[in-house]
This record gives C-alpha cells, structure tokens and sequence, in this order.
C-alpha cells in the first residue's frame, strides 16, 4: 500500500492543520466538493481560515458548515451563490471577502501552481476589481495585474484515483479542482473510486501523483442539487 493512502479524512488532515492557515477547497457549486475533507475540518479545533473556494457552499451543507462553526475569518471566492449566512456574515462585517471574477479566480490559482507571480488580465479593468492593483497598457490595451495564489492545503475531490496519487475528475467536478491540486503545499485528495497503479489509463489522468501528498477512499457522498429548476409538466402527460 503507498505511504500516500490514508483511512480516512481525519487521518489523511492529521498533523496538516492549523489557526490561520490558508485552505483551498475544490469544486464548482456542490458539484466536486471534497465533501468529506470538509466534514472532517468542521469537527477539527482550527479557526481563523482564509478559504479559496469558488464558492462556500450552500445553506446548511459544504463549507457552510465552516462558516456555521465560525472557523473562517476570511474568503476569497468568486460567488457567494445561495448562501444566506455568506451574505449576512458578509454584510455585518463578521466575514473578510476578496471577490474575484471567475476566469480570474481560477487564473490566479494556476499561475500559483505553475510558479507565476503574478499576469496581467483586462478583466475588471475601470471597476472595483482594480483598486489598489498596477494597472499597465499592452497594445493600446490597459490590463490590471493580479497575484498568483498558493495555499498551506488544497482538499480536493476527484472520481477516481490510484494508490500512487493519479486523479481523474467527473465532468464538472474537474471545475478548480485540478488547479488546486498543484497550488498548495500540502494537497489531499478523496476520492470515489481508489484504485491500483496502472489501473487508470495514463492518457485518462488529469492530475498527476507528484501533486498529490495523501488520498483515500470518501464515503457517503450526496451529490445535493444546488438549486433545483424543473419546467411545468405538459398537459394530459402522465407520471
């Protein structure tokens, strides 16, 4: 068995954690959540967090449960989404929020994880996005410059991954966290299905093992729609 294999989420965390550490949480919406990596932090005694996440869950579920236990001091996401005590923590000031646009977000999270400093993007150009940020011109083009992010752990969710560290993500869930899985100094994955070495085909592998420091096999995942739309039913259309 690799020395990469954990139990389970609270084995895979132990020994990582600490106040005021700096947390990468994969997924897009409720869809690639390292459900049980987050379950896992929310009954661990760690606070002040600063949380990259696309997002911070939804009402009652994900991360939302950091934010209920007031572990986080601070979020840098691109979406506050249906979370009302995101917005109420938010607007009273008990809540740090750095907003970014979404293409940026996820720029920033691979220009870490690939050594960049920092690039130069039109995005949010004239707007709030740029206060405070060089702004330069590139052929008759002005372009706001924005830092490139790391993280202390990066908890990521993929469908599959071997003993060796390999991942392979499902469709939308492949959403930020494969790029966090290289941007942090410490990454844990979970995963669905935990297989062999040689058991994924190599041409399949949409993370490689060297950016992996430890893995298990998640339970129990619920897979919760975020917010359910469904159109009315036709007429004299049965059940």
């Amino acid at each position: 068995m690799s020395r990469k294999v954990y139990s389970d989420a609270t084995a895979a965390l132990d020994g990582v954690l600490f106040d005021g550490m700096s947390i990468m949480s994969g997924g897009f919406g409720l869809s690639g959540n390292p459900e049980n990596s987050i379950a896992a932090l929310a009954r661990a005694p760690v606070k002040n967090l600063t949380v990259i996440s696309n997002n911070c869950g939804a009402d009652g579920f994900g991360l939302w449960t950091l934010l209920n236990n007031g572990q986080i001091a601070k979020m840098i996401s691109s979406y506050v989404g249906e979370n009302r005590l995101f917005e109420q923590l938010y607007l009273t000031g008990k809540l740090q929020l750095e907003l970014n646009p979404q293409g940026t977000l996820a720029e920033r999270i691979r220009a870490g994880g690939a050594g960049i400093a920092a690039f130069f993007t039109r995005t949010g150009v004239g707007t709030v996005v740029a206060e405070g940020k060089p702004v330069q011109e590139f052929d008759g083009e002005m372009y706001v410059m924005e830092r490139g992010l790391r993280a202390d752990l990066a908890i990521v969710k993929a469908w599959q991954g071997d003993t060796a560290g390999n991942l392979v993500f499902r469709k939308t869930a492949r959403n930020f966290n494969a790029v966090m899985a290289t941007a942090a100094a410490v990454t844990v994955a979970e995963v669905e299905h935990l297989v062999q070495p040689g058991e994924i085909d190599a041409d399949a592998i949409h993370t490689p093992g060297i950016y992996v420091d430890r893995i298990y096999q998640g339970v129990n995942y619920e897979k919760r729609i975020e917010k359910r739309t469904t159109r009315p039913r036709a007429e004299g259309v049965s059940t």
